[in-house]
């Protein structure tokens, strides 16, 4: 049983609701809220989840409501303070079609909560995978945020994460968004992410169900991507922590032409995957590392990558086999 601190909650009132695409097609509503401070950070937006929590919340544009950011991290509505409606409030629809590229929503099982864009080739899908892949616990390629991605799609200049790899600076120059000292130091970046290690590389790919720790794991008992393409069901499922429902999204994300197409395409622009080699012996072999709030010497993602390095494991969480928990800046009290 884990004991937690209540999370701090605010009231403020739901100005509008609009759907958001992900990278894997979920069709996620979010709530544009009159902005509160809550948790030291100001709040506009709150994830509502799915069509299914907010008939269940009875969620209308207009009511006033309580938020609180789930996990400490994300931003969620957690109840409606009916007894304050003035009548004014009205329900929303759910969109029956994306509102990116007007394909019919789907869901992928009856009993699935999300509906889902099915279209891989929508704009919003592609835009998001691209800033997974360079995102700085994927690729970490600096310069590519939302705005920068979308000016490179706009102009034709990419179409997927391995066109990445093919820009040259006279075509980035022409863009509004890039001076000549940030496409400069684009264009200069990118070859030192051409050797990325295969867990970070398997992470950026942005294969549904798989998360960092996933990539890890796959990572460790596969060793190079060719074996991980060639996987079967049962290999995959031999790898601890992975059941059916993640092995058959990784199986079916590597057998899909397109992506088979993506990887080609890596290595004709000679991103090489690096292969894992066991480190054992190392100094901190046998021990386990969380890490909470923010280091001053650099970021979470490279100390995690050090601790690997050396031996130890990274855990996203505190669990009984942590054997140190790194306390960085700005924890609050109740949480140390």
């Amino acid at each position: 049983v884990a004991f937690k601190y209540p999370a701090e909650q605010s009231t403020t009132k739901v100005h509008d609701i609009f759907v958001s695409i992900g990278r894997t097609g979920a069709a996620t509503p979010v709530a544009i809220l009159e902005p509160v401070n809550l948790s030291g950070s100001t709040v506009s937006m709150a994830t509502l989840h799915n069509s299914g929590e907010i008939k269940r919340k009875d969620i209308r544009v207009g009511d006033t409501v309580i938020v609180e950011k789930a996990g400490d991290i994300i931003p969620a509505v957690v109840e409606v303070l009916k007894s304050l409606r003035s009548g004014n409030e009205h329900a929303y629809i759910f969109p029956s079609a994306c509102p990116e590229c007007r394909t019919k929503l789907v869901k992928l099982k009856e009993d699935e909560a999300v509906w889902r864009c099915p279209n891989i080739s929508c704009p919003a899908r592609v835009s998001r995978r691209i800033q997974h892949f360079a995102s700085r616990a994927a690729m970490d390629i600096e310069g590519l945020g939302e705005k920068n991605v979308e000016a490179l799609l706009e102009s034709k200049l990419i179409e997927d994460p391995a066109d990445l790899y093919n820009l040259e600076l006279k075509e980035v120059l022409k863009l509004e968004c890039f001076a000549e000292i940030s496409a400069q130091k684009l264009i200069n970046f990118l070859p030192s992410k051409k050797n990325p290690p295969l867990a970070k590389f398997v992470f950026a790919l942005g294969i549904r169900q798989v998360g960092a720790q996933t990539a890890i794991d796959l990572a460790d008992k596969f060793k190079n991507i060719d074996k991980l393409a060639q996987a079967s069901l049962e290999e995959l499922l031999e790898v601890e922590g992975i059941g059916e429902v993640v092995a058959e999204s990784i199986l079916a994300w590597f057998r899909d032409p397109d992506n088979i197409d993506l990887l080609k395409k890596f290595r004709e622009y000679a991103v090489n995957v690096e292969e894992v080699r066991n480190v054992s012996g190392g100094k901190l072999d046998g021990l386990s590392f969380v890490i909470t709030g923010s280091l001053t010497a650099m970021s979470r993602e490279k100390a995690a990558d050090r601790i690997r390095e050396l031996g130890g494991t990274f855990q996203s969480s505190v669990g009984r086999g942590t054997t140190y928990l790194v306390a960085g800046g700005s924890v609050g009290e109740s949480k140390l």
